[in-house]
Parts: structure tokens; sequence; C-alpha cells
């Protein structure tokens, strides 16, 4: 008897053992994990570039891992509306524009260089051809871009001194207050300084670092180009990714994993692990995350150990901002906005309400479409992302015709806009800098935790915000674990810089490749160079 009682003890206290393991372990015991060098976690722009970068560096063991059931992140596109013989158009919901071309003689942007490699389609985005509406009509506030404009050459200026002379970074909003600019009252300054800023950055002057918006700003646009150009392809701007892939992936490769959505990394200096949400596991030497700012501040992908505190206020310090594209399609035969410009702008007294509209019945663009589309961000967003389509429709037609009289703007054919800020595998749109984060504290967003590598729009010091960044943070992570697998990286591979003691600025010596930033973007802040002269 007492043996019974002791071996149905010993199964009590075993099955205990096992219940009250952590979930992770139990689901590892009963499912082979996948094994491979590196596991790439997410396949837009930065995850290919990273894995085609294992490639080129001669690793070919690897996994990419993928939410979605296709390749391209948040540079994704749906169908749309119908053209005279009933084809729907494509257009994009995310990523839009190939920011910053290539000059004479200076770099090029490598999303510009893959444009041209896969022949996307593009038309060159005109943000002079403009017309200015308010809640009368059509009225000409254009003198006030040139207010406007003023203003952020001093803010420029000024931002080149802060970063050299190591002075404390203020918000956009009191940089553009000290240089003369304050719109607060005026619907159309407001409309815009919109135009200006939120329009590019997705959140306002008020949670934006002069220093870093003018950084980034001057980093692509003097870097590469002044030049916007507009995507149309009818395959969808992901074309070239799809070509990326295509140099290093087979048709139906099986290192390609989509459909695929993870729900655990557990990380150590020595490997890491990945859980994902159909109890599938991988155990890999290297991971590389692309995930976005959002899905990491959410907090749907769970760190074991715990991500330590230096990078969890990274993570939740620098800003997703949400860039929503509101679509409609007008009978062609009825267009009634001007059909020789490109963009018109809305002052409402509602700072940031269906301020934007773009024109792509142009024959550059989609001609004979009568798609006409306006823009909101981040907080526009939020109030549009959680109501149902028929209040925002009705909304946007009221504002529409106040702009071009309620008479000429019939009821549309066709209607749509996606939900960046409730999209559970992106949470947002692209990255933002907000006010008083140094680069030390950006560092701790790119920095690894073990073996887990960080990378994305959101981790380019330089870029954030825009695809080439994204490129450019996947190619480095892919060179350097290839680097790490080879035995030929310098520097520690389990450990980036990181700094667990955040100072109120950063010297100008880490102003650093180590940190993200190169000599060339240090150059172009402002007006101000390396020693503080002009130029």
């Amino acid at each position: 008897m007492a043996a019974c009682i002791s071996i149905l003890l010993l199964i009590w206290a075993y099955g205990n053992i096992i219940l009250s393991a952590p979930l992770q372990e139990r689901t590892h015991a009963s499912h082979q994990c996948k094994k491979t060098k590196v596991a790439v976690l997410g396949a837009g722009v930065a995850g290919i570039t990273a894995a085609q970068a294992l490639s080129d560096s001669g690793v070919e063991d690897f996994l990419i891992v993928e939410y979605n059931s296709e390749i391209g992140g948040r540079c994704r596109h749906t169908t749309f509306g119908r053209d005279p013989q009933g084809k729907p158009y494509t257009l994009e919901l995310g990523a839009n524009w190939i920011q910053g071309t290539v000059s004479p003689g200076g770099p090029e942007n490598p999303i510009w260089t893959l444009a041209k490699k896969y022949e996307v389609k593009n038309a060159f985005s005109n943000l002079s051809s403009l017309l200015t509406y308010d809640q009368s009509g059509p009225v000409d506030y254009l003198d006030k871009l040139d207010t406007f404009e003023d203003a952020y050459a001093a803010v420029e200026s000024d931002a080149g001194f802060i970063l050299v002379e190591n002075f404390q970074d203020r918000s956009f909003r009191s940089a553009l207050n000290l240089a003369g600019w304050k719109p607060q009252g005026d619907p159309q300054a407001q409309a815009i300084e919109w135009y200006e800023m939120d329009y590019e950055y997705a959140q306002t002057p008020d949670v934006s670092s002069q220093e870093f918006t003018i950084a980034n700003f001057n980093s692509t646009f003097y870097g590469f180009s002044e030049i916007n150009n507009f995507v149309v392809d009818q395959r969808g701007y992901n074309a070239f990714i799809h070509g990326q892939a295509s140099e290093f992936l087979a048709e139906n490769d099986p290192r390609l994993l989509l459909s695929t959505i993870v729900t655990n990394i557990t990380w150590s200096h020595h490997g890491v692990t990945i859980t994902n949400a159909d109890s599938s596991c991988i155990e890999a030497e290297y991971a590389i995350t692309t995930f976005s700012v959002g899905v990491l501040q959410s907090g749907d992908i769970t760190f074991t150990p715990e991500l330590p505190d230096w990078k969890k206020i990274a993570i939740q310090t620098f800003q997703m901002g949400v860039y929503s594209k509101i679509f409609f399609q007008f009978p062609p035969d009825q267009i009634f906005w001007d059909n020789s410009t490109q963009f018109s702008l809305y002052a409402s007294p509602t700072r940031g309400y269906y301020p934007v509209w773009q024109n792509l019945d142009l024959p550059d663009f989609i001609p004979g479409s009568g798609i006409f589309f306006v823009t909101v961000v981040t907080d526009q967003s939020y109030i549009v992302d959680h109501q149902d389509d028929e209040t925002t429709k009705q909304q946007i037609l009221v504002t529409l015709r106040q702009m071009f009289g309620a008479e000429n703007v019939p009821e549309p054919l066709d209607f749509m806009y996606p939900r960046w800020s409730t999209t559970p595998w992106a949470y947002g749109s692209y990255s933002n800098w907000p006010p008083g984060l140094t680069l030390e504290g950006h560092q701790n967003l790119r920095a690894n935790n073990g073996r887990v590598w960080y990378a994305g729009e959101a981790t380019s010091a330089e870029f954030y915000g825009y695809l080439h960044g994204a490129y450019f943070e996947g190619k480095a992570a892919g060179e350097k674990i290839a680097a790490c697998l080879q035995g030929k990286y310098h520097q520690d591979c389990s450990n980036g810089n990181v700094y667990k003691l955040l100072h109120g600025t950063t010297r100008p010596d880490e102003y650093s490749i180590e940190n993200g930033w190169t000599q060339t973007s240090f150059q172009t802040v402002g007006d101000v160079d390396v020693e503080g002269g002009g130029g």
C-alpha cells in the first residue's frame, strides 16, 4: 500500500512538474524544432535584403518567417475600382514613393536602383503642383508656404549647431516658434504646416525632434536627390522585393515560411528559439527581427527572458506613426477637381482633417481612372480606423462638397482605405523620432539582445521611416551575421553598442558607423559641417 501511495505521489509530482513548465518548453517537448543558422523574422524590405546579404556572403542556411501569405511587409497593395474593361486597378496601401533618387556624382538610393532593375513604373511627384481650398471653396494661400519655408530654413541651420555643438535637442514645434512660425488659430497656416511636416513624418511638429527630423530629411534629399517619385506599377510596388527574392530563393523554396506567426523569442548569448502560433518552433544560431516598432510595442510577441530595461525603454520611446490613404473612384466623365494639378490642400478648422488630396487621373499616373485620394495621419487615422466605412465616406464627401461645390461632387463608384493602426503585423505605418531622444537612446533600439539582432526602417538612425532605411539596416545585419558565422567580424557577435545609462545629449564622437551614423550624413545636417563651418 505504501509503495502504491509513493508511486501515485511520484506520478502526481511529475505531472505537476509537466503542467507547471512553461508552455514553450512543453510545446518544444512534443514538436521537433526546425534548425537553422539564421532565422530572419519578417519578409519586408529589411528581411528580404538581410536574407539576400546572407546568401551573397555564402550563408545559405537560413529561414525567413513571414506573418502574411506573401512577402513585401508594409510595401503592400490591393485592387480597387474598375477600368472601362472591368479590370481592377492596383493601388498601394502602404509605401508608395521612391524618396530621393540620385544626383550627378552622388550616391544612388538603393530603392531607386532596384526600381530601375525590375522596371517598377513610377512618375514624378510634383509637390509644387498644388491648389488650395478651405470651407468656402478655392482660395489661394500659397504665400504662407513661402513663410513656412523661411522658418524651416532657420530651424535647419539651428539643428546643425545643436548636433555639432552637442546642445540639447528640442521639439520641432518649439524650433518653429522660435523661428517666428506660429500657425495656431490660422487653419490655412496649419494646413500648410501639415503639408510640409505631417505629410512626411506622419506626426505633428510637437512630437518630432528638431535635430533628427532635419538630419533625416537632409540625409535622404541632400544625400540622394530632392526628387519624389510615386509608384503606379500595376504589379505593385513590391515587385522589386519579389525581384530581389527571386535572386536567391527558388519557387516554393522551403526556407520561406509564409503564414507563420511568431509569438515568442527565447534568446541568449548562445542561440535563439522562436515559437510560433501554430506551436511550431525554430532553433537558430542567430535571429534578425525586422518587426515594426508598433509590433514590438504591442507585446504580441513575448521575449524569454524579458528584455532588459534599456531595450524596453528604447522600444517604448520611439514612435510609430500611422499614414492612411483613403481612396475614391468617381465616374471618369464627372471629374470635378482640376485635372491638370497633382495635389489639392484643404484647410479645415480642425487641423489634419482630410487635408491633402492627390489626383491619380493624370497622364503619367493612372489616366482615365477617376481616382482621387486623401491622406490622413496618426491622430485622424486613429479616428477613421475605429469608425465604420460609411461614416468616414460621408465625412469626406461633405469636405469635398465644401471644396468643390455640393452640386459638382457625385457619389463615388468605389471607396476603400486600410486600417494600419489595427493591423496586427504592423500596428502603424512607419516610425518617427521624438524630441529629446539621443542617438545613444536610438542605438539601444538597434542593439542586439544576445543573438537576436534588430533591423528595419526604425533602426536606421539616418533614414528612419524610409524604405531605403530598411534596406540599409537589413543589408548590414545580414552581412555582419554572415561575418560572425565565418569568424570574420571584429566585434563581439552577441553584443552591439549599448547605453545602459542614457545621457541628455550624444557626444559628437558617438556619431559613428557603430551607432548607425555615417560621416556623410553628419556633414549634411543643416548648414554646419563637422568643423562647424558653412557647407
